[in-house]
C-alpha cells in the first residue's frame, strides 16, 4: 500500500472511521512509525468513544481467558480446547506492552485511571460444571500464561475470595471456583480519550466530531474517494485518501458494503442489545472484589455470559451483574431501526438466512430476554449472589453489538462470536467488524492490519525497530517462552501500576 500519493488540496495518508479504542490505536502506532503521516478521523457522534468503547457499553475486563468459559469448549471427549484461549491471552499481554510504551513515554499519564488490578474468578455449580472446570484448570495451568491460577472446591475459601456469591447459598451444592490475582479492569473509554486527547495535538492529525462518512467510492488511480457530511451544519466534503480503516463498530458493515471490495461480499451482521444491573447500596459494591463469570445458557450468545463484575468508571467503584441480552434491529446504540434491513444485500442473503436457520436456539433465548420481568432479572443475579434483593439494583442500558455473519462452503453461512478484519487485497482498506474480545486485543488486531495493509513498510528496518520498541515481545512468542513472558509481565505491571507496583 503506497501511502506517497497525495492530491494538491493536502488530501490526507489515512483515513480513519470512527473514534474508538481501534481507530486510537491504529493511529497511534502509525504516527509513531512514521510521525511525518497525515491523518484524518471521523466520528460521527459528537465525543469519542461513545459506542462500543465506552465504560458503560462493554464488560471492563481485560479479556485474557483467565476467567471466560466460552473461550474453552468442551470437545465430545470431554477434554477441554484452550488454543483460543492461549491466542487471547497472549494478544492481552501485547497490549499490556504497548498501554506500558504509552505511560513511559508520556503519551498517556496515571495509567491507574485506566487499568487495575481486579482479581478474575470463574464460577460454577452442580456436578458437571464442576467437572468441567476442574479438567479446564488442569489444562490451562500446563501453560505459564495462567500460572498462578488457583482452584477450589470449598465454599469457605471460595467464600473468602468473594463473599457474595457463597453467602445464603445451600451448603450441599457442588460449586467450584478458580482465581487469578492478575487479572484486570479495563476502562477502554478513558484509554481511547487520553489517546485521542494526545493524537488530535501532533502536526498532521485531525479529528471531525459530528462528521458522518456517507460513502467510500474507488478511483482509478486507487485512492478512496470519501464523502462525508457534517451533521450539525449539513455541509459535505469530499476527499480522497490512498488508505482507510472502518472502526465504526456496528456502523463498520455499512461502510464495508460501500467500499464494494470483493473480499466485502457475503457477510452480514446480527444485532444483539445488552443490559446491566448495576448495584446501588455501596456497602454491597465495597465487599466483592472481583470479575465473576459464569458458564453461558444454551443458545446465549458469548457476550451474554453472566459475570458479576468489580468496575472502576470514572475513579468510582462499581458492581454490576449482566449483561442481560436483548434484540433491535439498530447496529449501534445512537443508530437507526433500519440498520438491519439496510445491511440484507443480494451477496449476503443466502449466508444471513442459513445462519438464522442454525441459531433458532439463539432466536428463542433473545425472545425469553426481552419477556424477562424484574423478577426474572433478579432470579439470574441470584444464580450469583444468593442474598440478592431487588431494591439493590437498578437496570442500566449496555452496548450494541453486532454478531459476524459470514459465508461457509459446508453451511451457507455462520454466525461468528469475535472479531474480523476484513481488508482488500491491494491493502488499501480495512474494516474491523465483530464483538468480544475485541478492545482487550486491539494492539494484536492492528499489528496484523500492519502486516497486511502496511506489508513493505512493516518489513523495513526501521519499522521493525520501531515496533520492537513499542511491543518488546514482537515477532516472539509470549506463550512458549516463559522467560520472555516474566519479563513483559514485570514491565507491564510496573509501568502500569499493577500488583501493588507504583508508577
Amino acid at each position: 500500500m503506497n501511502t506517497s500519493k497525495k492530491s494538491v488540496n493536502n488530501d490526507p495518508d489515512v483515513v480513519l472511521i470512527g473514534a474508538g479504542i481501534m481507530s486510537a490505536t491504529l493511529g497511534m502506532m502509525l504516527k509513531e512509525l512514521q510521525p511525518d503521516l497525515t491523518i484524518e478521523i471521523f466520528e460521527r457522534l459528537d465525543v469519542v468513544t461513545a459506542e462500543s468503547s465506552d465504560a458503560w457499553n462493554n464488560a471492563g475486563t481485560g479479556h485474557s481467558a483467565f476467567c471466560e468459559l466460552n473461550y474453552t469448549p468442551q470437545k465430545p471427549d470431554g477434554s477441554v480446547e484452550i488454543n483460543k484461549a492461549i491466542k487471547i491471552a497472549e494478544s492481552f499481554e501485547l497490549s499490556r506492552e504497548f498501554w506500558a510504551y504509552l505511560v513511559e513515554k508520556n503519551i498517556v499519564t496515571s495509567p491507574q485511571d485506566f487499568i487495575v488490578n481486579t482479581p478474575h474468578m470463574s464460577f460454577v455449580w452442580g456436578n458437571d460444571n464442576v467437572d468441567y472446570l476442574k479438567k479446564r484448570y488442569q489444562a490451562l495451568t500446563k501453560n505459564h500464561l495462567f500460572k498462578g491460577m488457583l482452584y477450589s472446591e470449598d465454599p469457605a475459601e471460595i467464600g473468602e475470595w468473594a463473599p457474595l456469591i457463597t453467602e445464603g447459598r445451600d451448603p450441599n451444592e457442588k460449586i467450584a471456583a478458580t482465581r487469578m490475582d492478575i487479572g484486570t479492569d479495563v476502562n477502554f473509554g478513558e484509554l481511547t480519550r487520553r489517546i485521542f486527547n494526545y493524537l488530535k495535538g501532533l502536526p498532521g492529525v485531525s479529528l471531525s466530531l459530528n462528521h458522518e462518512v456517507r460513502d467510500i467510492d474507488r478511483q482509478r488511480d486507487g485512492r478512496w474517494k470519501i464523502e462525508v457530511k457534517n451533521r450539525k451544519g449539513g455541509k459535505k466534503r469530499d476527499l480522497l485518501t490512498p488508505f482507510v480503516f472502518i472502526g465504526a463498530g456496528g456502523g463498520s458493515l455499512h461502510l464495508l458494503e460501500k467500499s464494494g471490495i470483493k473480499e466485502g461480499k457475503g457477510f452480514g451482521g446480527f444485532p444483539v442489545s445488552g443490559q446491566w444491573l448495576v448495584c446501588t447500596d455501596p456497602a454491597i459494591i465495597e465487599r466483592h472484589q472481583a470479575k465473576v463469570y459464569g458458564k453461558a445458557a444454551v443458545g446465549s450468545p458469548p457476550m451474554s455470559v453472566p459475570h458479576l463484575d468489580t468496575r472502576v468508571i470514572d475513579g468510582k467503584k462499581a458492581l454490576l451483574f449482566g449483561p442481560y441480552a436483548g434484540f433491535s434491529t439498530k447496529f449501534l446504540k445512537n443508530g437507526s431501526y433500519l440498520d438491519l434491513p439496510k445491511s440484507i444485500k443480494l451477496n449476503n442473503i443466502g449466508p444471513m438466512m442459513a445462519a438464522g436457520i442454525q441459531n433458532i436456539p439463539l432466536t428463542k433465548y433473545l425472545i425469553d430476554q426481552v419477556r424477562q420481568s424484574p423478577e426474572d432479572r433478579l432470579n439470574a443475579l441470584k444464580d450469583y449472589m444468593p442474598s440478592a434483593r431487588l431494591e439493590d439494583w437498578k437496570l442500566e442500558v449496555a452496548g450494541q453489538r453486532v454478531q459476524v455473519i459470514k459465508k461457509d462452503p459446508k453451511k451457507g453461512g455462520i454466525l461468528e462470536f469475535g472479531t474480523e478484519v476484513v481488508s482488500a487485497a491491494d491493502g488499501s482498506i480495512a474494516a474491523l467488524l465483530g464483538a468480544s474480545p475485541g478492545a482487550s486485543t486491539s494492539v494484536a488486531i492492528m499489528l496484523d492490519l500492519l502486516k497486511r495493509c502496511f506489508a513493505e513498510k512493516s518489513n523495513s528496518e526501521a519499522w521493525q525497530n520501531k515496533l520492537q520498541e513499542m511491543i518488546p515481545s514482537y515477532g516472539k512468542s509470549l506463550a512458549k517462552d516463559a522467560a520472555l513472558l516474566e519479563k513483559s509481565r514485570d514491565r507491564t505491571a510496573r509501568a502500569l501500576g499493577l500488583n501493588g507496583v507504583e508508577v
